[in-house]
This record gives structure tokens, sequence and C-alpha cells, in this order.
């Protein structure tokens, strides 16, 4: 009880309104910590923490061989719980605050071409798994998408006749997000098939879900990996894909067309415009390689 764990788990699900996912990797990252600093440094809870404490936490991962992101990610987790605990009065000062972030090597995301994506949606068939799953990759293409934001979709998120989607990101932050008549044409081809499915569900949970199996249930974020893996092995040179690269295509394609960043951070949702200007340096790449290629003197 005194590290307040189950507290912490409540503060992040009802007040932060964090993803499942992010829910989970923190709460998973706390008890590692508070493991280790029972267990290692006799701490007997979050009072006795000191930024020494998180140090020796950190210097522990590294020799497990822990990446450096995950390192970050966990110090983030850290400073999140100490905050609260703060917030609650159960410690006087953040311990997690002052320790330096491990530096990480920069990691361009991968993109795919706007020729492949295009390759990619055209072998998928014309079956109703298929009408499905093209609809499924034209949205989180054509509107840029997280995983989690796509299979969390309602039917009345969509604005078919306006081409709009109404997307519940991060935070529990709401965005509206145009999409292409591509993608329009795909979901109008895919419903039919939707409500069929729909049907045949024993259990309606609530709200109606727009991506569906066959079984009527909602798509989860694993199911989309699965298909967009399946998708990905009838292309060549596409031989896996991660939900992300369709959202990296959307915004990279989007600044190399010349939309403003600050318009492309609004349609991703950012919240920090520092997190949308990595697209600027695969624009450079982009415009080095088309300078190499077509410049007589490069």
């Amino acid at each position: 009880m005194a590290w307040r764990l189950e507290e912490f788990t409540a503060y992040l699900r009802d007040e932060r309104n964090l993803s499942d996912h992010t829910l989970r990797a923190y709460e998973r990252e706390v008890a590692r910590f508070t493991a280790f600093a029972e267990g290692e440094l006799s701490c007997s809870g979050p009072d006795a923490v000191t930024p020494l404490t998180v140090r020796a936490f950190l210097a522990h991962l590294h020799t497990t061989g822990l990446a450096k992101v995950s390192a970050q990610r966990a110090l983030a987790a850290l400073r999140t719980y100490f905050r609260f605990l703060g917030r609650e009065g159960a410690v006087e000062v953040n311990p997690a605050r002052v320790v330096a972030t491990p530096r990480a090597p920069k990691k361009l995301p991968d993109v795919a071409t706007a020729p492949e994506l295009e390759q990619l949606l055209e072998a998928l068939p014309d079956t109703p798994a298929g009408r499905r799953d093209r609809a499924l990759l034209e949205l989180a293409y054509g509107a840029g998408l997280r995983a989690a934001e796509l299979v969390g979709l309602d039917l009345d998120d969509v604005d078919l006749s306006r081409r709009l989607v109404r997307v519940l990101g991060k935070g529990g932050k709401e965005r509206v997000v145009p999409f292409g008549r591509a993608a329009a044409g795909a979901l109008r081809a895919y419903l039919p098939d939707r409500a069929v499915w729909r049907q045949a569900a024993r259990e309606l949970e609530g709200g109606e879900p727009v991506f569906v199996n066959q079984r009527g249930g909602r798509l989860t974020d694993r199911s989309l990996r699965r298909i967009l893996d399946a998708a990905a092995r009838q292309v060549a040179g596409l031989h896996h894909l991660h939900p992300h690269t369709l959202r990296h295509a959307f915004a990279t394609h989007l600044l190399e067309a010349g939309m403003d960043l600050r318009a492309i951070q609004e349609l991703l949702g950012h919240a920090s415009l520092s997190t949308t200007q990595r697209y600027t340096h695969l624009d450079l790449a982009h415009l080095m390689e088309t300078y190499r290629k077509a410049h007589p003197k490069a």
C-alpha cells in the first residue's frame, strides 16, 4: 500500500485518460522500479526514494541490455508517478525530475512511398474481408490515424458526405480530420459487409464500431497489425509494415507536397510541434536524394 500503485493506475485511467497501451507500459515500468527499490536498495516507500535511487535503477536497466529509448520511457513513467504522489502529498519532491534523460540515437521513421502504398491497397482482394481491409488501410493512410484511434472509431464519428472523421486521440483530446475520396469510396464499399457481420454478433458492445471482424466484434490493434502484415507480404519490398508507418507516410507525403508544418501538427494531433518536426528531416532526405539523382554535378 505504501507505494500507492493502484491509486496511480486509477489516476492514469480516469484523470489522464491514457490509452490502454500507455497505461500498461507505465504500470509495468513503475512496478519494475518499486521492486528494484525495495529488493536492491531496501526502500520502504516512495518517501525514501532519492535521485540516486532513480539513477541506480536506470543503471540497472542498462546492465540488462535495455535500449536507451526504453530507459527514456521508464524515466517518463517515474516522473509522472512521483508527480502524482506529490499532488497527493505522499512525497515532498519529485526525485525523477532532476535525473537526466538517457540520450538515444535519433532514428527517422520508415516511410513507404506512394507507389508502394498503392500496390499494397490494389493487392487486396474484392471479398468482404478484403473490402474491410482496404477501407481500414485507406482511412489509416488518408487521415493519418494512430492504430488505437482507427480501431476505436464508431459510425457516428465518420461523416462520409463531408469526408470528415472525429478522432479521440491521446489524453482524450478530440480532433476532426479530413479524408479523401479513395477512403470514402472504400468505406462505402465495405459498410454493407459490416452490416451483415454486425447482425451476426451475439453480444453488441457499447457503441457501433466502424471496423469489425466477421463475428461482428470490434477489431483490435493486434488485428490491425495482422491485416497489415498479410497485405504487405503481397508487395515486393514491403515485408513488414507497422500501422504507424501509414501515419508517417501521411505526414511525410503532405510535407513533401508543401503543406505547412503546423497544419500537419493539427491533423496528427501532436501536442508539441517538436514531435512533428522530425518529418522535416525526412523531407530533407527526400530533397537530397532527388538532388543527387537529378543534378549533373551532384
